[in-house]
């Protein structure tokens, strides 16, 4: 399936497909984390009619009911509108002292300024974790920092 990626500059990203019937639909991810669900109508492709809105939270619950992997590379798509944001991951390996402690005792983003937005465990993907979720050894952190946040969750990580 082809998906269209357009960038909306101040907005945030649409992705763009025709589905099996031949619907023209449409995610718009805004920057504030919000999401909208749009169907372009037939007379008038520019015209789009909201199906559904859904905030972070609630995009995050579909994602995972339908089980999206890719929550890792959406929020990398929407770090290339920002100069200087990047993503990466960083891997809980056997002897990090944060293996079966909880997200917050790290204290990631105070230390470093970078956001652990998600945790992929296996072939799961728990979006938006609380401080509570514990971390396990081969959980793969989503990380949203800069380089320097970045690997200094790295180095928090692995002690």
């Amino acid at each position: 399936m082809d998906v269209t990626e357009v960038l909306l500059p101040g907005v945030g990203l649409r992705y763009e497909f025709t589905n099996h019937q031949g619907d023209r639909l449409g995610v718009v991810a805004r920057r504030t984390g919000d999401f909208e669900v749009v169907v372009y109508k037939a007379e008038d492709p520019d015209a789009a009619r909201t199906v559904l809105r859904l905030n972070a939270e609630e995009a995050d619950t579909v994602a995972e009911i339908l089980g999206a992997p890719r929550i890792a590379e959406r929020f990398a798509d929407l770090t290339k509108e920002v100069p200087g944001l990047l993503s990466g991951q960083v891997e809980v390996r056997a002897g990090s002292p944060y293996d079966s402690q909880p997200l917050g005792s790290t204290r990631a983003r105070t230390r470093t300024g970078a956001s652990i937005v998600a945790i992929v465990r296996g072939n799961d993907v728990i979006a938006s974790p609380t401080p509570q979720e514990a971390l396990r050894r081969g959980d793969i952190l989503v990380v949203i920092g800069t380089c320097e946040g970045i690997a200094g969750v790295e180095q928090i990580i692995q002690g």
